[in-house]
């Protein structure tokens, strides 16, 4: 074998490797065109994609009182399921549980979240759960806050804070 066989033997193959790489990667730049396309031409993060699975999740879950206030005022109210007490679970992964009494005035607030790194979605979904099927057990594990927040009111363009 004289050595232009060879050179021929070792340029054919490695030409036609350049090629079958040149088309698999313009072809898989043109998939991830036409996903993003698809996507309305937002990158979605992998954090994205759980946050929206998780709050789709908790609003197949939520009753249809609860979604409308969900949706409106980003919290929703459940009711306990061994006292009868009302609960206001606000958006969030912490300390996002209010105890109503029955004027709908906070009386404390609560701390309990499920183990594992969970987006708000799956944590407001474990707080309803908890709370509405074994809502002794919740309480037991939860810590108990005096108030939760303080909210800002806006009435008539002014604002000024109450708790």
């Amino acid at each position: 074998m004289n050595a232009a066989m060879a050179t021929d033997m070792f340029v054919l193959p490695t030409i036609a490797m350049a090629l079958f790489l040149l088309v698999w990667v313009v072809t898989g730049l043109l998939a991830l065109r036409v996903d993003w396309r698809a996507r309305g031409g937002r990158c979605h993060s992998a954090l994205e994609l759980r946050n929206t699975r998780g709050l789709r999740l908790l609003k197949n879950w939520l009753s249809p009182a609860q979604l409308q206030s969900y949706e409106t005022d980003g919290y929703f109210d459940v009711i306990g399921s061994d006292s009868g007490t009302i609960y206001r679970i606000h958006h969030g992964i912490q300390a996002n549980v209010e105890q109503l009494d029955i004027f709908g005035q906070t009386v404390c607030a609560w701390c309990f979240v499920p183990e594992g790194n969970l987006v708000p979605g799956d944590v407001m979904l474990a707080q309803k759960i908890a709370l509405e099927t074994d809502e002794r057990a919740a309480i037991d594990v939860a810590v108990k806050y005096a108030i939760l927040r303080v909210r800002r009111v806006t009435r008539g363009g002014l604002s000024w804070l109450v708790s």
